[in-house]
């Protein structure tokens, strides 16, 4: 088990916040029209969340099974550019977006929730489960959130992990400002 001011100093060592997706960023769930088209419902917490993270210079990336225009979208609507789909080995892309990036494995949180995710929870320097993830999973990682998958989990990370390096207050700060 990891010290608290242990995992604050890791928390706090992040610059690159890697996710997967589906029961993630999603709750899981895959709705198909009758025209074949997917949708997905992402939380917007989540999206603002990641807005917040990449304001303060930090990365964000996305590392999925699955491939999915309505990723693409969401991922374009947030400034995200590193996007990998159809991913069979994350924690091969994910060592590949690492070293793209010019980081360490220490200044790397990964978020997951299944087994496919369970390789890179267990490398970077913080492996994150949501709350609703797999038991192994969550047992691995040095944080699971109290929120599930899609329901403001990413949020919750961000938020734990800018707090750790003190930028949450001035992100807060500015928005209290914002007074007509």
């Amino acid at each position: 088990m990891t010290e608290p001011a242990d995992l604050e100093r890791r928390l706090a060592r992040v610059q690159l916040l890697l996710l997967d997706v589906d029961g993630v960023l999603t709750d899981g769930g895959v709705t198909w029209s009758n025209e074949g088209v997917e949708a997905k419902t992402f939380h917007i917490r989540d999206g603002l969340g990641l807005r917040a993270w990449q304001r303060v210079g930090c990365r964000a990336g996305i590392v999925t099974g699955r491939s999915s225009h309505v990723v693409q979208l969401r991922a374009e609507e947030l400034g995200i550019g590193i996007v990998r789909q159809g991913v069979e080995d994350k924690l091969q892309a994910a060592a590949a977006i690492v070293a793209e990036c010019g980081l360490s494995w220490e200044q790397t949180a990964f978020i997951g929730d299944d087994l496919p995710d369970l390789p890179v929870v267990m490398r970077c320097g913080v492996g994150l489960a949501v709350a609703d993830a797999c038991a192994e999973v969550r047992a691995a990682a040095a944080l699971v959130t109290t929120l599930p998958g899609g329901r403001g989990a990413v949020r919750e990370a961000i938020e734990r992990m800018l707090r750790a390096r003190g930028s949450w207050e001035a992100i807060v700060a500015r928005y209290a400002s914002q007074r007509a």
